[in-house]
């Protein structure tokens, strides 16, 4: 009898780390300096983490996370650290590494989803020699992924501050993604994933990450259990970060690791940084019942806006979604979102039109582009494509000086050049047709 006891113990154990310890749903990691002028021998280097976990995950508090979460900003207690992996002698940063508690941004209770999301910045000031690999690894994935399943994860990023030939200081690339993108089963689907950099004239690429550290720009296993996450045949452009595949299983998540690099012109063959993308697919079966057209979102703002956004001044963002068939319902808008934001439950303002407001008033902290997803769900399961927008803190919108406008009065037929100036100079970031 106590042989027996002790196996159902032993046995229960190894079943609660399996459920325990399968928590992780992607993430990204970036960084920039804030000063890229560079002064003295260190600079100021801000470093941002964002994670998705699985909002059930035992070692979370009871109840789980909601919206009310997210506007009290309360911290997802994951207690680990984000270390240094290579090259660590050049730099300063902290043998310890930094703490991976963030700041919740987001959570979704959508049964196929269920995150909870959240970020964190850390301000370290770093020698100008540092060229370090930093990344999270721990474990573990889901269980339900196609390849990959209950595998340790590794999201990896490199800082190089060694001054670009224009002599500034490097801002690494910036991106951002939904948690869980919804794909019908056995259907081609070209997904193209955000990618934006401060630094204007930067040429940006995005390519698969991979465990293969003795070549690749990190020298360090780059996806853990989940290199070639997707399904045989996918292929990736990497100028524009644009994915086509095809999902053969349904109701299952498929892995998707990528790493977006910024090079300093179209020569340039080695990139200045290195920003680790990591999140799901889903795959589903469409039910009879189902719409014949996927929900959409349609505004306020178009698609892929860039959106100036002042320090501390509070903004108002709706975001609107419309359905195409008698009896669909929008049930979720699942988003990813900067620290600070919150969402309001969904409306249903007139037929087939739904709605949800965004509030956020930025902080200097998060100075630069910060974007912005969501994706609608409707009632049987289908999800708009996503909807991602940029917001450029710290820029306010210009002003255009009317008596600079030229030409004026009578215009010709065959004008096709018309001139008008602004208060101010524009240096739009370099972004990909997603952002």
């Amino acid at each position: 009898m106590k042989r027996v006891l002790r196996f159902a113990f032993i046995f229960l154990s190894a079943l609660c780390i399996l459920i325990d310890g399968s928590h992780f749903r992607g993430g990204i990691i970036s960084w920039r300096p804030l000063n890229s002028i560079p002064t003295g021998s260190t600079a100021q280097i801000l470093i941002h983490q964002r994670y998705f976990w699985n909002r059930q995950w035992v070692s979370f508090p009871n109840p789980n996370c909601t919206e009310a979460t997210v506007a009290a900003q309360t911290p997802i207690p994951v207690n680990s650290y984000m270390t240094c992996l290579g090259n660590c002698s050049s730099s300063n940063y902290s043998s310890t590494g930094l703490p991976t508690i963030m700041t919740s941004t987001d959570c979704d209770a959508n049964p196929i989803i269920e995150t909870w999301a959240g970020e964190r910045y850390d301000t370290l000031a770093l020698p100008l020699i540092t060229s370090i690999t930093i990344g999270f690894v721990s474990s573990a994935w889901l269980n339900t992924l196609y390849i990959g399943a209950a595998s340790p994860w590794s999201i990896i990023s490199r800082i190089d501050l060694g001054l670009r030939p224009d002599g500034l200081i490097n801002s690494s690339p910036v991106t951002n993604t939904l948690p869980v993108v919804f794909c019908q089963r056995a259907v081609t689907v070209v997904h193209s994933v955000q990618m934006a950099d401060n630094d204007a004239t930067d040429i940006l690429q995005c390519r698969w990450s991979n465990s293969n550290s003795a070549y690749n720009y990190n020298h360090y296993d780059e996806c853990g259990g989940i290199c070639s996450g997707l399904p045989s045949g996918t292929t990736l452009t990497g100028s524009n970060c644009t994915l086509s595949f095809n999902l053969p299983i349904a109701n299952l998540y498929y892995a998707c690791a990528l790493q977006v690099e910024d090079y300093y012109n179209s020569s340039s063959t080695s990139p200045m940084s290195s920003v680790p993308v990591q999140f799901l697919f889903y795959a589903y079966n469409t039910s009879a019942s189902a719409c014949s057209q996927r929900p959409s979102i349609i505004g306020a703002r178009p698609n892929t806006a860039c959106i100036g956004a002042p320090i501390g001044v509070q903004l108002n963002e709706t975001v609107i979604v419309q359905t195409y068939c008698p009896g669909q319902t929008i049930v979720d808008i699942v988003t990813s979102s900067p620290i600070g934001m919150t969402h309001s439950a969904i409306s249903n303002s007139s037929s087939g039109i739904w709605a949800m407001i965004l509030t956020w008033t930025p902080t200097a902290t998060q100075s630069g582009p910060q974007g912005f997803c969501a994706g609608a769900i409707d009632n049987s399961g289908l999800q708009s494509d996503p909807y991602c927008i940029t917001f450029l803190v710290n820029i306010s919108a210009v002003s255009l000086i009317q008596s600079s406008a030229t030409p004026v009065g009578n215009i010709l037929q065959n004008q096709t050049v018309f001139e008008i100036q602004a208060d101010a100079s524009i240096f739009p970031p370099t972004r990909n047709s997603t952002l």
